[in-house]
């Protein structure tokens, strides 16, 4: 009907003005568009993302690396955009991931946790900042042109802490022989046996059908293993069923029914991985930034989960928590 009506307008002075503004109008609009357009894609730059599967922690890192880049204005500004590859937790996903980011012509490639990390030192050529990483010092990682934050805690805490809610001999440790900061984990709660009075059985976890693996323990330790933590609820779901307290040093899997977390506050984690990117987009070298060592550590300890299976929660340690689930 729009149509019909301007072309009976057009024999007229009023239809020619109109015909006219219109057009010019029409014009005007659409070189705008197409300057607009071309500034946008012309301003554009990519932050690679690699987050990897259904991680909680991770998540909830990535939510603070956004907001601390807008805080530093890098996205506020237009000339960068985020893009974001979530492998599942093996090598050749992890690596697709990189190589996509890659062939977007990422400036910088953000990786969370160990393995995505170590995957993309190996491929990018551009500056890496991660954040997530269970003792990178550890894990040798280069830092000629990368940087990021560590999430190394206490494991020996974690433990002691762990043994005064439950008495346990035998404690399973979930990790996994491809993620090397497990191994590192797997290997401190080893040292500890001395001390803590127990014995370390080691459950290597790469996908959910490993959780038949588990068994003959009296408590359970989850490492920063992607592939475990992908799974989490299914070993939550096994060690409810054998009636024995977990742990973890990764966050996030205190609401699926993890009794004790002790993990570097993922908020922290975020807001200085982006810090960093920031000090690189200013002409830093990441080989001058060091790698930020966590100074908020969370507790979280699930007490609904603890007095369901009948365990104690000692007081002093309740009160210590950063957070309990009731």
């Amino acid at each position: 009907m729009l149509i019909r009506q301007y072309r009976q307008m057009r024999g007229t002075p009023e239809g020619r003005i109109s015909a006219a503004a219109i057009g010019a109008a029409c014009i005007a609009a659409l070189l705008f568009s197409l300057s607009f357009v071309s500034s946008v894609v012309a301003a554009e730059k990519t932050i690679g993302v690699v987050m990897t599967g259904n991680i909680s922690y991770f998540k909830e890192v990535h939510k603070a690396l956004i907001e601390g880049l807008n805080e530093e204005g890098i996205l506020s500004s237009g000339k960068y955009d985020v893009v974001v590859q979530t492998p599942m937790p093996e090598l050749t996903s992890w690596s697709n991931a990189v190589r996509k980011l890659t062939g977007l012509g990422s400036v910088i490639i953000v990786s969370y946790g160990a393995p995505a990390t170590l995957v993309a030192l190996e491929s990018a050529e551009v500056p890496v900042v991660f954040a997530g990483v269970y003792n990178p010092q550890g894990l040798d990682i280069s830092t000629k042109n990368a940087t990021g934050v560590s999430s190394k805690v206490p494991v020996a805490s974690l433990i002691k802490n762990l043994k005064s809610i439950a008495e346990f001999a035998k404690l399973g440790v979930v990790f996994s022989d491809a993620e090397k900061d497990t191994v590192l984990q797997a290997n401190e709660v080893k040292q500890l046996e001395s001390t803590y009075g127990f014995q370390s059985v080691r459950f290597t976890f790469k996908r959910s059908e490993d959780t038949s693996k588990i068994s003959g323990v009296n408590a359970l330790f989850l490492t920063t293993g992607c592939a475990a933590m992908h799974c989490v609820q299914n070993i939550v779901d096994v060690a409810r069923k054998a009636k024995i307290p977990t742990a973890s040093t990764l966050g996030g899997g205190e609401t699926d029914g993890v009794i004790l977390t002790l993990s570097a506050d993922p908020a922290e984690q975020g807001r200085e991985a982006a810090k960093l990117i920031a000090r690189i987009l200013k002409g830093e070298k990441p080989s001058s930034l060091p790698i930020v060592q966590p100074k908020k550590i969370d507790l979280v300890i699930n007490l609904k989960e603890a007095t369901a299976l009948g365990f104690k929660v000692p007081f002093d340690l309740l009160t210590s928590a950063t957070k309990v689930i009731k």
